[in-house]
């Protein structure tokens, strides 16, 4: 196992992924939700810097590989449930995070039953792109809860016709909580956008990977189920 850099910043993803969930247990929301998405942003942003610098490098290796897809999955799936959990289980968040971890989870079964033939199964490039707009679309939801919090925060230190003024005043003096309410709106329906497009990916992929791994699920001859 190489410790090169490629595969130190892989490395750091997958810590990276679990530290996600921490910054919402030991600070106060927006703060929380600003360093998750700065967190989750700097690893994303190793996604790609591993895989490019191993090529160029002439680093590539079995630890990576084996690790890179690893921390991908464990960035999105922790940050769809802190997402998820934190939006108070919306169904328009829920169906689509729902679809993402089964076929992360069926894909990664049909990797391991198929044990020496999983190469058939290799990384496409509509499943590259399926991983990047899932990595959008986090991105874009975490800056959403986030700017919503400040405007639950400015709300609470405003009185309530003086929270109203500010709204209707909005689109004339580009205030900052019309533009905190409109942002975190915009950010957040974008990001549902998003992961609805990326949960489409996912299904087209899933099935992509079902198909390939088909003959090696028959039985051979004679041999019990």
């Amino acid at each position: 196992m190489a410790m090169n850099i490629p595969n130190i910043l892989t490395v750091l993803r997958l810590l990276a992924a679990p530290g996600i969930a921490v910054m919402f247990l030991y600070f106060h929301r927006p703060w929380a939700d600003w360093f998750a998405l700065g967190l989750f942003i700097a690893a994303s942003i190793t996604d790609w810097y591993d895989g490019y610098l191993a090529r160029l490098w002439g680093q590539e290796s079995r630890f990576g590989a084996m690790l890179d897809p690893i921390a991908d999955k464990a960035m999105v799936a922790i940050a769809l449930l802190v997402i998820v959990g934190y939006s108070g289980l919306t169904p328009w968040l829920v169906l689509p995070a729902t679809i993402i971890l089964f076929r992360e989870v069926f894909v990664s079964g049909l990797r391991e039953f198929i044990g020496s033939a999983a190469g058939t199964l290799s990384v496409t490039r509509l499943a590259k792109w399926k991983t990047t707009v899932q990595m959008v679309a986090l991105a874009v939801l975490f800056l959403g809860t986030g700017l919503e919090n400040v405007h639950l925060d400015l709300y609470r230190q405003m009185s309530p016709e003086a929270y109203d003024a500010a709204l209707a005043s909005g689109p004339r003096d580009w205030n900052t909580l019309w533009l905190v309410a409109e942002g975190g709106w915009a950010a957040g329906l974008a990001g549902i956008g998003a992961l609805w497009v990326a949960a489409i990916l996912t299904l087209i992929t899933g099935l992509d990977y079902f198909i390939k791994a088909l003959p090696h699920l028959k039985d051979d001859a004679g041999e019990a189920k």
